[in-house]
């Protein structure tokens, strides 16, 4: 494989990507080796759902959780959740990623999170991006993503309508300066 594995960075959408569901997309990547890629959009929220809704359809009392926003986290399965949160919980599906956050795609983080025993830091979406066996390497040697280290502050800090510029930020672009097409040689 030409391009590094991308477990545990962000993709950032570049201008002119060609696909409106990804324009200033940004995109927590889970896993990446030779079989393909699985990574959670933390760009862009799913109008009026909050977390109160989804702890209702599982019939979870809401207790202390907030009723934060959900975000949609990609086209692939979109009925489907996930918890991307910090590393301090862990349940038994629970997924590590490269040391720096944590994947759970099971109603036990809910639980947690609803009886505040979950972990300190967390979001909510529904479906994911994903991508098949060396499409995601391919894709990164075209004009359209730009990937950095995914922080704790920018996956759960920063908002939501800041992280996308935020991310590029902390790796030293100006995305003001981006351009919408790729230049040729």
């Amino acid at each position: 494989m030409d391009a590094p594995f991308l477990t545990g960075q962000l993709l950032l959408a570049m201008p002119g990507i060609g696909d409106p569901r990804f324009e200033r997309a940004v995109i927590a990547v889970c896993m990446h080796d030779e079989r393909g890629a699985l990574g959670i959009g933390i760009g862009r929220l799913a109008p009026r759902l909050g977390l109160h809704t989804l702890l209702e359809q599982f019939e979870i009392p809401t207790g202390d959780a907030p009723d934060t926003p959900v975000h949609l986290g990609g086209p692939v399965e979109p009925q489907r959740g996930f918890v991307l949160h910090s590393l301090d919980w862990g349940g038994q599906d629970t997924m590590e990623v490269d040391g720096r956050f944590a994947l759970t795609n099971t109603v036990d983080v809910l639980r947690a999170i609803a009886e505040g025993k979950g972990p300190r830091k967390w979001l909510a979406a529904l479906g994911y991006a994903g991508w098949g066996e060396g499409q995601l390497d391919e894709e990164m040697t075209r004009h359209g993503w730009f990937s950095t280290q995914a922080t704790e502050a920018l996956l759960f800090d920063t908002p939501v309508e800041e992280r996308w510029a935020q991310a590029f930020k902390s790796a030293g672009v100006d995305p003001r300066l981006l351009s919408a097409s790729a230049g040729q040689a």
